[in-house]
């Protein structure tokens, strides 16, 4: 259940509402307020997830309440703004009201102002258990969030339980495994993939880069560029270039450049 407080200087208007509210099970009021000083303690004291919040108040309004709770740092609940008059629905949206009800409350609109409560309090408790979720899932790969949040909106996997130890290239007639601890770094040309170990071959792979990143582990190769994959543990320094850009020093001499969408990655690598 939702808790919720009522707040409105007309002693009617605040039975009325209450009344209405009632008829919702999954709301609870736990405090009515007449006034503005009252609100904020209340809020305060209570924390309530939604406030029905009468606009015009002697004193201090309902935005000013608003504006009080802001410069002492308290979370905001959902607000939903009752006012007589219309010509305050601009500045509600303004100050990021979920929604506003005009006076005499309407029951069909009391109704529709309770579900879009409902449905953005669904959406924002569903963004944080997928929040808590990523957090935990990157503290176990070692990806970033971002990543994994890209990879659940593709429908990818997002952990893969192990990875190989090797990666099948066919050359020349012949299927050759390369020892993923021997490449140093990868990098896209066309339709292939160039792989470059530490003895200084290069084999050619017939595959795409997206494929490839979901075989390697994240804990020992970082995608720098959508076309260059580097193992970690070459990587020797990140240079800031004079036009802004970035680019690896790989402990081989070679030089990757890093786009700015894959920039954070790579500075994960450097906090460890």
């Amino acid at each position: 259940m939702l808790k919720v407080i009522v707040v409105d200087d007309e002693p009617l208007a605040r039975k009325g509402m209450l009344v209405r509210l009632a008829a919702f099970a999954e709301l609870q009021v736990v405090a009515e307020c007449a006034n503005g000083q009252q609100a904020i303690e209340s809020i305060q004291q209570l924390q309530p997830d939604v406030v029905f919040l009468d606009v015009e108040m002697p004193g201090m309004d309902g935005f000013a309440v608003l504006n009080s709770l802001r410069a002492a740092g308290i979370a905001l609940p959902y607000i939903v703004f009752v006012t007589a008059y219309d010509h305050y629905a601009f500045t509600a949206f303004e100050v990021n009201a979920l929604d506003y009800v005009l006076k005499p409350v309407e029951p069909e609109r009391l109704a529709a102002a309770v579900q879009k409560v409902l449905r953005f309090h669904a959406a924002q408790d569903n963004k944080k258990h997928k929040d808590q979720l990523t957090q935990a899932v990157a503290k176990l790969t070692g990806d970033l969030p971002d990543s994994i949040l890209q990879r659940l909106d593709n429908a990818e996997p997002v952990v893969n339980q192990s990875y190989p130890d090797a990666i099948s290239i066919k050359d020349s007639g012949e299927i050759i495994r390369v020892p993923v601890a021997n490449i140093d770094w990868v990098d896209a040309a066309g339709d292939y993939m160039c792989i470059h170990t530490k003895d200084g071959q290069t084999h050619i792979l017939r595959r795409t880069m997206k494929e490839l990143e979901q075989e390697l582990d994240p804990r020992l190769f970082v995608r720098v560029h959508r076309s260059a994959i580097v193992n970690v543990h070459t990587i020797a320094k990140l240079q800031m270039l004079s036009n802004g850009e970035h680019q690896l020093l790989l402990t081989n001499g070679q030089s990757v450049k890093v786009s700015r969408s894959y920039k954070d990655r790579v500075k994960q690598v450097f906090s460890h």
